[in-house]
């Protein structure tokens, strides 16, 4: 893939890719797109302008990793199988193990090569398609060029979009433009703004703050109006600027007046007033901006608040959201009428149709994140980052599918949306009101425990939906059986068990939100993975008459989804689980097979 060009200066070099799918932007959705297209075959490059991957959530910027609202609407897929993995492995919530999960996520796929501290900027176009990006690698004084069938735009602010001349917006619609109520009257310029957060550790002594001469100044709590700031309590998302700037060529500048406003506030918190700070010291502040918004594609279709209030009724649904319209006032800190944000009610879960993923006008652009295509009232639903996540691994797919089959992004929506769908839903995203189609041997067999039918198993939904479990409860040592009506050869065994949709919203007080955590209390629980899930597990094929022998004992499991590769002939199957991560009941969703 990799071709080094030594000429020249001896610490100036070319490097030359060629790959399939090029990701540009190495955050959640970058990352979930690159894993989900490297596992369905294809090779891919992601350029990644940081030297640790996640974007929004890594250990530069610290936003939790936020989603669907209520109960069961929790997302999974790659996103879960990443928190899952850094549950198990990342006991004390360090936000340099973190990073470590989600770099080992991309470097143990084969098919993805890594480009980090390198910033695209510049495009070679072939009409209208883009032959190849170029980028600066900071750390190896290098110029790279990849050229690629595909190309995914996950960066954020969309560099693609001003680069290749994809058509896209920036600010806020007006209301009448698409007949939304929360937008302003007249179209503006105006965006959401950034926010640079910090971190605080609980010790166990007295700890004195010297606030730095540059900082701002808050004297009373009348200077930090509707903000709370007691700790232990948030983790200060409003200190946040830029809205009312230009949110890409400003970000310096942005970035050190937050960086005022963040000492400021902690030299408030510490020394002017009661706040119960006297042991907590300062122990992290970001010098990256997280961002919220900036550009926006134009896609086949342009979701509006209408359509997420109507519950994204789409028949291209790859995704979907339930964070609330969460519309925050451009002046951002600067914003004193009231509280710095409207959270503006949003169904949950609603849709998200495929045909907001990629470029209208640029034949081989995809798009995922906070920079599809949206207006901006509809946006602040959809720039969270475990919706985003949900977007980029349905980009990775779609991406695959379209170079096996010689398609362009849109040539997928035409031809191929129900494999597309079928393929996330087998890969364990949740499509809301699509139910999944199994294998003929997995929907012909006979799944029974104790005689009794148990076919909840295979009836399509992997999740509780309303009043419907979809699942079976049962006891530890189980058996559930598996009878073929002739003797098959299985390819893979596919299980999902319950990790736990409602963790964290069950009034439990913890010291971290959804993924990581705000701050670093002393009593700090340990994190490790969801009860419900299924620790140790045994699979057994029929060999004889009435005999039963092991090929499968799984001792550690810590997944929602098991994907287990065999091969074998039987007419059939039993699987026992033998031990949970605490709950004393079993609770599996799907037990299928595949030939």
């Amino acid at each position: 893939m990799e071709n080094i060009n030594e000429d020249g200066d001896e610490n100036m070099r070319d490097i030359n890719l060629k790959t399939d799918l090029c990701i540009v932007g190495g955050g959640l959705s970058g990352l979930c797109a690159a894993i989900a297209a490297a596992r369905n075959g294809i090779k891919v490059v992601i350029i990644q302008d940081r030297p640790v991957l996640g974007g929004n959530a890594s250990s530069e910027i610290r936003m939790w990793v936020c989603g669907a609202h209520g109960l069961n609407n929790k997302e999974t897929g790659i996103i879960e199988e990443i928190e899952l993995e850094n549950y198990y492995r990342n006991q004390t919530l360090s936000y340099s193990i973190w990073d470590s999960v989600l770099i080992e996520k991309a470097m143990l796929e084969d098919n993805i090569t890594l480009m980090l501290n390198c910033t695209c900027n510049d495009v070679m176009m072939q009409d209208n398609s883009i032959k190849q990006v170029k980028a600066w690698q900071m750390t190896t004084e290098s110029f790279v060029t990849v050229e690629a069938k595909q190309f995914a735009d996950c960066s954020g602010d969309g560099i693609l979009a001003s680069l290749t001349g994809a058509e896209y917006r920036r600010g806020r619609e007006s209301r009448h433009e698409y007949d939304e109520s929360i937008a302003p009257d007249k179209a503006d310029h105006k965006t959401m703004g950034m926010s640079c957060l910090f971190q605080a550790r609980e010790l166990d002594r007295s700890v004195p703050f010297i606030k730095p001469e540059w900082a701002y100044t808050f004297e009373t709590d009348e200077d930090l109006p509707f903000r709370g700031h007691l700790l232990p309590e948030t983790n200060y998302w409003w200190i946040e600027l830029g809205g009312d700037k230009d949110e890409i060529n400003d970000t310096e500048k942005l970035r050190e007046e937050l960086q005022k406003i963040v000492f400021g506030v902690w030299d408030h918190i510490k020394n002017k007033g009661a706040h119960g700070a006297d042991n907590w010291a300062l122990d992290f502040v970001g010098c990256l901006p997280g961002k919220r918004e900036s550009r926006r594609y134009v896609g086949d279709h342009i979701i509006t608040q209408k359509d997420i209030q109507n519950g994204g009724k789409f028949k291209d649904i790859v995704a979907y959201g339930g964070w609330s319209m969460d519309d925050h006032f451009p002046e951002g800190f600067n914003y004193n009428k009231g509280y710095p944000t409207i959270f503006h009610e949003a169904p949950t879960p609603y849709g998200i149709p495929y045909r907001a993923l990629y470029s209208k006008n640029i034949d081989n652009l995809y798009c995922a994140g906070r920079n599809i295509s949206a207006t901006h009232s509809a946006m602040s639903s959809t720039r969270v980052m475990a919706t985003c996540s949900l977007m980029g691994q349905a980009v990775g797919t779609a991406a695959a599918i379209a170079i096996r089959n010689k398609l362009t992004p849109r040539g997928v929506y035409e031809n191929k949306i129900e494999v597309l769908q079928q393929k996330l839903m087998q890969d364990d995203c949740y499509l809301p009101g699509l139910k999944q189609e199994y294998s003929n041997i997995t929907s012909q067999a006979a799944y029974k425990v104790e005689n009794e039918d148990v076919n909840i198993l295979i009836d399509g939904y992997e999740r509780p939906i309303g009043e419907n479990d979809h699942g079976w409860y049962g006891d530890i040592n189980q058996t559930i059986q598996i009878d073929f009506s002739n003797e098959e050869s299985i390819k893979e065994i596919r299980i999902v068990f319950d990790s736990d949709l409602n963790r964290g919203m069950k009034g439990r007080q913890s010291p971290y939100h959804k993924n990581m955590p705000c701050y670093y209390p002393k009593d700090m629980d340990f994190a490790a993975p969801p009860k419900t899930l299924v620790k140790s597990f045994t699979i057994q094929t029929l060999v004889d008459q009435g005999q039963y022998v092991e090929i499968i004992h799984k001792v550690n499991n810590y997944q929602r989804l098991v994907k287990i590769p065999i091969n074998i002939k039987t007419k059939s199957l039993r699987f026992i689980p033998t031990e949970t991560w605490g709950e004393e009941q079993v609770h599996i969703f799907s037990l299928t097979v595949k030939n």
